[in-house]
């Protein structure tokens, strides 16, 4: 009977935190870490047009990340509106994930379109999505989030 209920526990606490799990993926961080934008401020792109380290004294979660910011006036804008700021894709790559397969995102290769934060592979790969941006952006969208499962 103890058996029983320990393994019927288990089972709850396992499929209750699926959801956790799934977030955390969502949102590429680097090497395992918890950091998104490896520390980047993603409210610099759009406010300084490049992108400036974040301070680690200056932070807020969301998707159970950590996002860094410059200032405390960046914050309060993520803050009040991070869907606005944070890059498309969860910081994929957008060329990838147009392709079908989630790979990391450079967040020194970036691109602001139609208000929205989109990062690249590298140079090499970002030319390509250059090529077709708004035909790429399509299929991207039509990818998200189910690329998550092909995760390189």
């Amino acid at each position: 009977m103890r058996r029983k209920l320990h393994i019927a526990i288990a089972a709850f606490l396992f499929l209750a935190l699926q959801p956790a799990v799934a977030l955390s993926q969502e949102i590429f961080t680097r090497g395992g870490s918890a950091l998104a934008l490896e520390g980047f401020d993603a409210v610099s792109y759009f406010a300084s047009g490049k992108p400036v380290a974040g301070d680690p004294n200056i932070v807020s979660n969301y998707k159970g990340v950590a996002w860094r910011f410059a200032n405390a006036r960046n914050k309060a804008a993520f803050d009040a509106n991070p869907r606005k700021y944070a890059p498309q894709y969860g910081g994929h790559c957008a060329w990838g994930t147009a392709r079908g397969y989630a790979v990391r995102g450079d967040p020194k290769v970036w691109r602001i379109v139609g208000g929205k934060l989109y990062l690249n592979y590298n140079r090499s790969v970002q030319s390509k999505w250059n090529r077709d941006i708004p035909g790429f952006i399509s299929q991207g969208d039509r990818n998200w989030p189910a690329v998550l499962k092909t995760k390189k």
